[in-house]
């Protein structure tokens, strides 16, 4: 991870027990749509890891079950998440892994919006700025450094 942490001793909490899957058999078209609700994004993102320590967001609760909002109508996801410290120089990170992490897992259909806690971040307006202009986004993902920390930070730790 990142040598010089921002916050060397963060609070750990006890990660939520896992929710079953669904499995509905009901609907065997193939062309339906499925729908996505809010447990079902936050399990998608719920693992990644912080960049500065070996924990997951979940963990650190920078994200939780209520930081997810999903309105499956208009396909539109929001996950909204809370740096462990105001200042937190691994938030526009945090907030690209989220983004890609989703960008990887859910339908094409979906708009998503990523952004900080209000009142939780000293450059929170420039941060969500970065993270939800695709142009931004596009040019953080063609740095080879940048896509090899999202890469780590979302890779499984097999717990």
């Amino acid at each position: 991870m990142v040598s010089g942490l921002i916050n060397e001793n963060p609070i750990v909490y006890e990660r939520k027990e896992r929710r079953d899957v669904r499995t509905d058999s009901s609907n065997t078209n193939e062309l339906s749509v499925d729908t996505i609700d809010q447990l079902e994004v936050f399990d998608h993102i719920r693992d990644i890891k912080d960049p500065e320590h070996p924990y997951s967001l979940e963990q650190l609760k920078v994200l939780t079950e209520d930081s997810v909002e999903v309105d499956d109508s208009k396909s539109h996801v929001r996950v909204t998440f809370t740096p462990t410290v105001e200042h937190c120089s691994m938030a526009t990170i945090i907030g690209l892994c989220v983004r890609v992490k989703l960008m990887r897992s859910l339908p094409s259909r979906y708009k998503i919006d990523i952004r900080v806690a209000p009142g939780t971040h000293a450059t929170e307006a420039a941060v969500n700025k970065q993270l939800n202009d695709k142009e931004r986004v596009a040019a953080a993902l063609e740095n080879p450094n940048l896509v090899e920390m999202v890469d780590e930070c979302l890779s499984p730790s097999f717990e």
